[in-house]
């Protein structure tokens, strides 16, 4: 009886389709996106925007993370009776690092008329592009 492919050829196979990390060489300047994606996620948690429109410069763990936060918000303006508008902002400072090469480490400060924020994105070069990998909201 044939029990299918050995465990390397089947960990070789997911290596192989599984996301290839890119050189930062090979990977266009990331402030425009990492400016982008603050303005899109901030947005996305005051129920302005879709997720979907996102979802392509994200990983799948933080899709996942930004949709339960995403509801989480649209509950608390529903309780509150207010509706989903665009918040006025402006974008501060941006802070780009690079720790190992294909990563870059960013956070940028958002200014509103309540107050200010941080939002925090890891990029790392996949499959020829920045992906989000972690985005926070502090």
């Amino acid at each position: 009886m044939r029990r299918g492919r050995s465990l390397s050829a089947r960990i070789a196979q997911e290596e192989f389709f599984d996301y290839q990390p890119t050189s930062t060489v090979d990977l266009p300047d990331p402030q425009p996106l990492v400016e982008n994606l603050t303005r899109c996620v901030i947005e996305v948690l005051a129920g302005a925007r879709e997720l979907e429109q996102i979802a392509r410069w994200v990983t799948d763990d933080v899709y996942r993370t930004l949709l339960k936060r995403q509801t989480i918000s649209a509950r608390a303006r529903a309780a509150r009776g207010t509706p989903a508008i665009r918040p006025a902002f402006a974008l501060g400072g941006v802070r780009l690092c690079e720790p190992r090469d294909g990563v870059i480490e960013a956070v940028v400060v958002v200014n509103s008329r309540a107050r200010s924020r941080a939002v925090a994105i890891r990029l790392e070069g996949l499959d020829r592009r920045w992906r989000a990998s972690a985005i926070h909201v502090l």
